[in-house]
């Protein structure tokens, strides 16, 4: 099995790109936002919990999005592999993922950075929650909060998967979602 890593800060377009590599790839695409906000329109318990949590633009608990990813490597079959979006978001959620695919006999396959900065960040979330109607993309607060947030505890994961020889960066500020996708594209064929 192989394992990658959509990476990037909040609206770089992980999920947007996320759909084209696992088409391509025969990958199972596992993003959290998505797996949370089902719980959350469900009206889970785990869903309540999570819903005050992002209104706030903080992150859920360690051991619920691991549980929740564990699920999925367990349950998802036929296909060549996995590609996480959302996650990890702090080195302790790297770590428990390395431990995940460890157990597994296998190891990371590479970690896809799309990069964009604060100011694009903040334009692409509002557009977003205008298209989608996404309520936890609406507040400029929440939006400051998880550029914050990501700066905080997110971005220094650049660093580990850069030592672990795994990162691998695209420019995502120019162009169409076409010519961004064609550059996301390419990095993938060169580390698949």
């Amino acid at each position: 099995m192989k394992y990658f890593i959509m990476f990037g800060p909040p609206g770089a377009g992980k999920g947007t790109h996320a759909v084209a590599i696992k088409e391509k790839y025969n990958l199972r695409h596992i993003s959290t936002g998505e797996l949370l906000r089902e719980q959350i329109a469900a009206g889970t318990e785990l869903g309540l919990k999570a819903d005050a949590l992002i209104k706030d633009g903080k992150l859920v608990p360690d051991e619920v999005v691991e549980g929740m990813i564990e699920h999925c490597f367990d349950t998802m079959k036929d296909c060549e592999g996995f590609l996480l979006d959302g996650f990890p978001r702090t080195l302790e959620q790297a770590k428990a993922l390395d431990a995940m695919i460890a157990a597994r006999g296998e190891t990371l396959s590479g970690v896809i950075s799309i990069m964009i900065p604060d100011e694009m960040v903040f334009q692409r979330i509002h557009h977003r929650a205008e298209i989608e109607g996404r309520a936890d993309d609406a507040s400029d607060d929440t939006i400051r909060n998880r550029i914050a947030t990501y700066h905080a505890q997110t971005e220094p994961l650049i660093e580990h998967y850069r030592n672990a020889g795994k990162y691998h960066e695209v420019d995502g500020t120019g162009g169409t979602i076409e010519e961004n996708r064609a550059r996301v594209l390419k990095l993938m064929e060169s580390i698949f």
